[in-house]
């Protein structure tokens, strides 16, 4: 027990020191170079006007640092830690603030941007925006390889959310501690309490047979909660894109395959390998099924990050035509605002049960997978049998 309260008292350390280092470094940052940032920015967008690609994808996409807000030329933005580890020169860590947002090289690195790469006739292929590059004394790529392990902002937003996960969980288990199982819960536990039983009695327990069931529940469980409250806090203004990036549906599609392919018995593999059908159909169905394995979790990966960028983009999308009529007529602009409003709150309505829906969708879908492993042999005798008998 000390040594559970010393570890939780390091963590809320830890991540007060981090946040306290991530505001001071924001505070510290040159105001001239700021002020430089600005002006640029100013004359870039009344050079080119208001553009509707730049901001969608400025604000799904991942970031070295997170954007929170802006009000007219003021941006406020937390800078988060650079990690970058180069063979011969090893790990160099520094705040993302150091980059002045892609307008300065620190320390042998440069954050790519739109404005670097048309500077130095750059790829967008090769030199995406916000990639991280080694550079020499004239601010050019070397082209050396470097390994780019920062704390970006989707990272960050995934930290918050295992935070609050983990918070979470353990509200409820000490209200049960505390007040017993056979009390009528309340506050905290009578809103999760509902999910955690409709999870495990309707999603885990017909999907995975028998005492695998409880083994698998809190497993299940983790998936919901973490995906779910991963889909609100993408809702939120000035949050991440998180479950819309496929980088992260991905790592949470391979765990799941991981966990389908641990959990899977003999009957599976062998009723994948040497299918019950003739021999001359095997050579055909045996590739089939194998590549079925595989489209499982790309399926699940793909669906997620399809639903969750796609509700994102629409709404940026609804906001950015007040922008648009904007810069024709101003009138036009403000027209337009009332129906904005209307269209995005109905949105808002239906991304939040999309929230919902995906999250039971890919525990369901796991649930069901890790339970097709466990299959146990006597269903294709059973309906083998039934068969003879017709």
């Amino acid at each position: 027990m000390i040594s559970y309260n010393l570890s939780k008292y390091r963590l809320v350390a830890l991540i007060l020191a981090f946040c306290i280092s991530g505001f001071n470094t924001f505070a510290n940052t040159s105001e001239a170079h700021q002020d430089a940032h600005e002006a640029h920015d100013a004359h870039e967008e009344t050079k080119k006007g208001f553009d509707a690609k730049e901001v969608l994808l400025g604000h799904v996409k991942d970031a070295h640092d997170w954007h929170l807000f802006s009000m007219g030329e003021s941006h406020v933005t937390i800078p988060l830690p650079v990690i970058v580890y180069e063979k011969g020169k090893g790990v160099t860590t520094f705040s993302s603030s150091a980059f002045h947002h892609g307008h300065a090289s620190h320390e042998g690195y440069r954050l790519v941007n739109k404005h670097y790469r048309e500077e130095k006739g750059l790829e967008e292929a090769k030199y995406p925006d916000e990639k991280i590059i080694a550079v020499d004394a004239n601010d050019n790529p070397t082209g050396a390889e470097i390994y780019d392990l920062s704390i970006t902002k989707n990272i960050t937003s995934m930290i918050i959310a295992a935070i609050l996960l983990i918070w979470l969980m353990i509200s409820v288990a000490k209200a049960y501690t505390t007040r017993g199982s056979k009390k009528a819960p309340k506050g905290m536990q009578s809103l999760i309490e509902p999910v955690i039983i409709f999870i495990r009695d309707e999603v885990v327990k017909p999907n995975i047979p028998g005492a695998n069931a409880e083994r698998y529940t809190p497993f299940i469980l983790t998936f919901f909660f973490f995906i779910l409250i991963n889909n609100l806090l993408g809702l939120l203004p000035g949050s991440a894109n998180v479950t819309g990036n496929i980088a992260v549906t991905f790592a949470l599609a391979l765990i799941s395959f991981i966990a389908t392919m641990v959990s899977a018995n003999k009957h599976f593999w062998s009723h994948l390998l040497n299918p019950p059908v003739p021999g001359w159909v095997k050579p055909i169905l045996v590739p089939v099924e194998i590549i079925g394995i595989f489209t499982k979790p790309v399926s699940l990966m793909i669906r997620l990050f399809a639903n969750i960028l796609a509700g994102h983009i629409i709404i940026l999308s609804i906001i950015s035509l007040v922008f648009i009529f904007g810069s024709i007529n101003k009138g036009a602009g403000y027209g337009f605002l009332p129906i904005t409003i209307l269209f995005n709150i109905v949105m808002m309505m239906l991304e939040l049960l999309v929230a919902f829906i995906q999250a039971f969708i890919f525990a369901n879908l796991t649930a069901v997978f890790i339970g097709q492993g466990m299959e146990a042999p006597h269903h294709d005798d059973h309906h083998a049998g039934d068969h003879g008998h017709h």
